[in-house]
C-alpha cells in the first residue's frame, strides 16, 4: 500500500470510528450548498486561487462550496461571523475549520471549546449538519519535532455535542514539509491531500458518494 493510500485510509477509519454511534447523516446530492466556514487554511493561503481545499473537495463530490475562510479569523470573531454566511447561503452541511489563530495568540483550550461550541449550535440552530475538523495546536515542540497533533477539544466537543470529527488531516500535513508553504499552512500538493482525506472520510460517513 502507498503511503499516501495509507494515510487516507487511516484518516476515514479514524473519521467512521469516532463517529460509528452516532446519528446517521442525509447524503448530500450533486449541487448541494456546503459552507466550509474557517480561517487561512480555508481560505487556501499558501496556494494559488482555486487550489484550496473547499474548491478540491468541490470538484470530487460535485457540492457548491462556499469559501467562508478568513485569513486570521479566530473561533471568537469567527461567532458574529457565522450567522449571516448562514443566513444568507442556507446550507445543508457546514464544515468548520478553525482553532488555530486562537491556539496561537495563547487562548486557553476551554474558551476555544466553547466558542467553537457556539458555532456548532449556530450552524445546527439555521437547520445544518455539521462537520468539525481537528486543528493541531500548534506547539512550539511539535513544530521542532515535525509532528502536529490535533488538540484533544475537537475529539471532546464532538463526543458531547454528537457530531463528526474529521481527525488529522490538517495535522498530517504539517507533518510533512514537502506538503507546507510554511509551518502553518499547507502548500497546494497539501491542500489536495486534505481535499482527498476530507472526501475519504465523508464518504465513510455516508454524505458524499
Amino acid at each position: 500500500m502507498k503511503r499516501r493510500d495509507f494515510v487516507l485510509f487511516g484518516i476515514s477509519g479514524l473519521a467512521l470510528a469516532a463517529c460509528g454511534k452516532r446519528r446517521k447523516f442525509s447524503a448530500l446530492p450533486a449541487g448541494s450548498r456546503v459552507l466550509a466556514f474557517g480561517d487561512s487554511v480555508t481560505y487556501g493561503t499558501g496556494a494559488s486561487s482555486g487550489e484550496d481545499w473547499p474548491t478540491l473537495l468541490g470538484e470530487l463530490t460535485g457540492w457548491q462550496i462556499i469559501n467562508a475562510g478568513v485569513p486570521g479569523d479566530t473561533a471568537e470573531a469567527g461567532k458574529s461571523r457565522i450567522g449571516p454566511l448562514l443566513d444568507e447561503h442556507k446550507p445543508s452541511l457546514v464544515i468548520i475549520e478553525i482553532g488555530g489563530n486562537d491556539f496561537l495568540r495563547r487562548r486557553q483550550e476551554i474558551a476555544v471549546k466553547q466558542d467553537l461550541k457556539a458555532l456548532v449550535n449556530a450552524a445546527r440552530s439555521a437547520g445544518a449538519q455539521v462537520i468539525l475538523i481537528g486543528v493541531p495546536t500548534l506547539s512550539v515542540m511539535a513544530v521542532v519535532a515535525g509532528k502536529a497533533a490535533d488538540a484533544p477539544i475537537y475529539e471532546e466537543l464532538g463526543k458531547e455535542e454528537n457530531i463528526p470529527v474529521i481527525p488529522d488531516v490538517f495535522s498530517d500535513v504539517l507533518s510533512r514539509p514537502e506538503l507546507c508553504s510554511d509551518k502553518i499552512h499547507p502548500n497546494a500538493a497539501g491542500y489536495r491531500q486534505m481535499a482527498a482525506g476530507i472526501h475519504a472520510a465523508l464518504k465513510k460517513l455516508e454524505l458524499a458518494r
